[in-house]
């Protein structure tokens, strides 16, 4: 003879037919007999270990949304270059032409250019983690794994899209007169830390945005905010010269402004140390640090409610 026992999420047959059962509740039946609530949260090192063992589904996954973003347009992927190369056409002309923010600063062209494609990478990665747990409820509600594996996949899918256009950002950078050297392999190092503080944020975002339906809809005037604040398209040591200290050491701190510097410093040759922040890769390693150990926790502590309700 067996019964039931139904506490939360926990719906187990256990044996009813010993006297010692009698009387017991079904969290205590389960306690005595070493059941678990059906999909508690693990711990957080079990965690990271099931999280690496869908490490190729996550990399599948990214390639997959990657080649499926751009079927209905014409021009295909041609899109993931083409958005940040229109994007700086647009820039130049209204910063660099118009209100002249390219003053002091040599070439101007391919410091923009960077400053798009770098900033365009954290951007892509947050608006995608927004939706990375409310888009893909079927999924999340079909499969049993991390649920953290939807906003690395999707920030993987934003570095895919990045790899590819840097060939057209080195193009661009070489146009403009800028001679490769061994500081170019910087740009690896830059990218691989700064794709750890994207996935954190991304993480961080997915937990909110699962909640928050509203704050996809919000995000593009905080991220807009963000990028006016990073110098993507400015100086930032130039406009600051006579601004407050604080002011400019905010400016030089923010973490999208950091990880845009070590780019032009490792492509542009008139971006030399002595204009970059001090122990600019010491705040670039510590921001990775924060956002990437600190969203990757914040994102675990509800891992059990995402898809439900």
């Amino acid at each position: 003879m067996s019964g039931t026992a139904h506490d939360g999420a926990v719906a187990v047959s256990v044996p009813s037919d010993s006297p010692a059962d009698d009387g017991l509740s079904a969290s205590e039946l389960a306690a005595k007999y070493g059941l678990s609530v059906s999909g508690a949260r693990p711990g957080l090192a079990e965690y990271t270990r099931q999280l690496w063992g869908r490490r190729h589904f996550i990399n599948e996954f990214a390639k997959a949304r990657t080649q499926a973003q751009y079927t209905d347009a014409r021009l295909g992927q041609l899109w993931q270059v083409m958005t940040p190369l229109l994007n700086a056409a647009v820039y130049y002309l209204i910063f660099g032409l118009l209100l002249g923010t390219d003053r002091g600063v040599d070439n101007f062209i391919a410091f923009l250019v960077t400053g798009i494609f770098i900033f365009t990478f954290t951007q892509s990665s947050i608006m995608s983690g927004v939706k990375a747990v409310a888009g893909n409820l079927g999924l999340i509600r079909a499969l049993h794994f991390p649920r953290a594996s939807m906003p690395i996949a999707f920030t993987l899918m934003q570095l895919q899209q990045l790899l590819m256009s840097m060939l057209v950002l080195f193009s661009i950078v070489l146009m403009t007169g800028e001679v490769p050297t061994w500081s170019w392999l910087l740009a690896i190092p830059a990218l691989f830390i700064q794709s750890i503080f994207n996935a954190g944020l991304a993480l961080a975002v997915a937990r909110l945005g699962s909640k928050m339906t509203d704050l996809a809809q919000l995000m593009p005037f905080i991220l807009r905010t963000w990028m006016y604040t990073s110098g993507v398209m400015y100086s930032i040591a130039n406009f600051t010269k006579d601004a407050p200290y604080f002011v400019k050491i905010l400016l030089d701190i923010n973490p999208v402004a950091v990880y845009i510097d070590l780019m032009r410093f490792a492509l542009i040759d008139s971006v030399t140390a002595e204009q970059m922040p001090p122990h600019v890769w010491a705040v670039a390693v510590g921001w990775a640090v924060v956002a990437g150990v600190g969203g990757y926790v914040y994102f675990w502590k509800a891992e059990e409610k995402y898809g439900r309700g």
